[in-house]
């Protein structure tokens, strides 16, 4: 179970405008502005739920996954995540959690996968029985047999990302979050991440909270979506309540932001 409550996050940017004199003068005195990422954000989701969240960049879709991750400490408000706080239990936290970013790598870059996952395992204090059976069952899934010996930084973004989601389900997570982990993909590999999520749910009632810009990985894993904007919660419904007529999915989201104004 995840619970958020009246959560709130803020930071603090420097600014400053282009030129020598400006950036000369930014080293006496600095110019801030206060950037709200998360107001007052509450919402609950189930064991085993499958859940887009959805909105605009700088909504906020990143800010909430660090925060239910441990990585970021809100202003204000409560969270709960299997009923421990993620920024206060953070290494019984990170235990029951994977977590997946598209842009950044959990894989050392110039050793190959098995050394990660060798690596991982020690990280995450795994039982031998437990990581050997888990990494059999992903390499089967995942079709990782004939790259999980290379360097990571001789794989493709596809081969990468399915190595990458391996990576974060070794230890039995009870909770996946994925941001963006199909950017960049071919249709290929688009297809077989999607069908491993939907087994990896399917098998295990992994709880899965999906970000992505992509709505058709939307519309292919979930039924449920929350809908942020300027750092608000501005719906949580089904996604076939706001599917109209024979639009598609791109189009009736882009409906939906235009009609919140973001």
């Amino acid at each position: 179970m995840i619970t958020m409550e009246h959560v709130s996050k803020s930071y603090k940017v420097a600014k400053r405008d282009a030129g020598f004199q400006q950036a000369c003068k930014s080293l006496f005195r600095r110019e801030y502005e206060t950037i709200q990422a998360l107001s007052d954000v509450s919402f609950t989701i189930g064991d085993g739920e499958m859940v887009g969240y959805i909105g605009p960049n700088g909504a906020g879709k990143s800010s909430t996954i660090k925060i239910l991750s441990g990585i970021l400490t809100p202003d204000s408000g409560t969270c709960l995540v299997n009923g421990r706080v993620p920024w206060k239990n953070r290494i019984r936290h990170v235990k029951e959690i994977g977590v997946v970013f598209g842009q950044r790598s959990q894989l050392w870059w110039d050793v190959p996968v098995i050394d990660s996952f060798e690596l991982l395992k020690d990280i995450y204090s795994i039982p031998e029985e437990i990581y050997q059976a888990n990494k059999e069952e992903l390499t089967r899934r995942l079709s990782l047999s004939e790259i999980i010996r290379t360097p990571a930084r001789q794989l493709s973004l596809g081969q990468r990302m399915r190595c990458e989601i391996a990576a974060s389900l070794l230890h039995s997570p009870k909770v996946l979050f994925l941001d963006e982990p199909t950017i960049g993909l071919d249709a290929v590999s688009k297809l077989a991440v999607r069908d491993f999520i939907l087994e990896q749910n399917e098998l295990h009632r992994t709880t899965v909270i999906l970000t992505t810009h992509d709505m058709q990985d939307i519309e292919a894993l979930t039924r449920r979506i929350l809908l942020i904007g300027k750092g608000k919660i501005l719906m949580d419904g089904m996604l076939k309540d706001i599917q109209k007529g024979n639009k598609n999915i791109d189009e009736t989201v882009a409906e939906l932001y235009r009609s919140w104004q973001i």
